[in-house]
């Protein structure tokens, strides 16, 4: 497993890491004895670090981290998020009483001293550049209760806004095939920052697994379901923005990504990781199957620079046009 630095934090990450909301819920049914063999699978394959939210599964991920991590907290990296427990557009919400007891909770629930990462989660960009928050954030690591802070995202214009707080050493984003917006400006601002970039649904919810069509349905309580045109969310988090079945149709044409690189999972992880700006991809799972799918990547051959200009083509040309709301 390589390791990349997560920016200024003095931390070494696994390139391949793995995010939790789909062991939490909002992705259908899952079980919790199998996300526990899934993490430990994780990490003897040598992924020493998790992202999750105090909202995934009001609180399951990261009681799930907390068992699958006892005895490893000094190995094993975390890194959670805050704030939509709340009204996420009251500047109340991000108030030092109430980021302090999010944290605090968080902290029991993940059975830790400090968090390694405290990231806020996907706030208005109103509400980051009233800049309150990162005081708040500034005192918590002052105190020791999180080691290093940064900011989830949803567009490019709020994480080059973050990217000059002084603060912010971590940046969560959402960048895959589908979304290759922040190349041109984002990824190599946060490089010059020292900024580290961690990459949320890499792989589109699954679009970029090739194993979708146009029939294909998700469970009630999955978000693919019922945020599928942003009803609950952000569009943008559910299938890249795409409208689900022009996203199947387009996966359909990248077919040629998976030649000699196992399957298109493999390669759409792959051509993230060609991106040395990017700290790690954090794909989801919920079971042992999809983690080994996933760290499959690591014996992926690189795309060239011929197959990264088809894919930037591909970007401007056919799907650019179809991406709904902001980013």
């Amino acid at each position: 497993m390589n390791k990349r630095p997560l920016g200024r934090t003095g931390l070494q990450v696994s390139e391949v890491s793995f995010g939790t909301w789909a062991i939490g819920g909002s992705w259908g049914q899952t079980s919790e004895a199998e996300s526990l063999r899934a993490l430990d699978k994780a990490m003897d394959e040598g992924v020493n670090f998790f992202d999750t939210a105090d909202v995934y599964g009001d609180g399951r991920s990261e009681r799930l981290l907390a068992r699958a991590t006892k005895g490893k907290e000094d190995q094993i990296h975390i890194a959670t998020k805050f704030c939509r427990q709340g009204d996420i557009f009251d500047p109340q919400t991000y108030s030092e009483q109430r980021v302090r007891q999010w944290c605090e909770d968080s902290l029991k629930r993940l059975e830790r001293d400090t968090i390694d990462l405290y990231q806020i989660h996907c706030a208005p960009f109103e509400i980051l550049q009233q800049g309150a928050v990162f005081e708040v954030l500034d005192k918590l690591q002052q105190e020791g209760k999180i080691r290093a802070y940064g900011v989830s995202v949803e567009t490019v214009e709020e994480g080059l806004f973050c990217l000059e707080k002084s603060g912010v050493q971590a940046l969560q984003i959402i960048f895959n095939i589908f979304r290759q917006k922040p190349i041109a400006e984002l990824l190599p601002r946060a490089s010059e920052r020292g900024v580290g970039l961690l990459v949320r649904l890499p792989l589109a919810s699954g679009l970029l697994t090739g194993k979708f069509t146009a029939n294909s349905t998700f469970e009630a309580e999955d978000h693919r379901n019922f945020n599928r045109d942003g009803a609950a969310f952000n569009v943008g988090e559910t299938f890249a923005g795409l409208p689900f079945e022009k996203g199947v149709e387009l996966a359909s044409q990248l077919d040629w990504i998976a030649e000699g690189r196992g399957n298109m999972t493999r390669a759409a992880l792959r051509w993230l990781l060609d991106f040395k700006e990017i700290t790690c991809v954090i794909p989801g799972f919920k079971n042992v199957k999809q983690v080994e799918d996933n760290l499959g990547v690591l014996s992926a051959k690189p795309f060239s620079a011929e197959e990264h200009e088809r894919l930037r083509k591909f970007y401007e040309e056919q799907v650019h046009q179809h991406i709904r709301g902001a980013y």
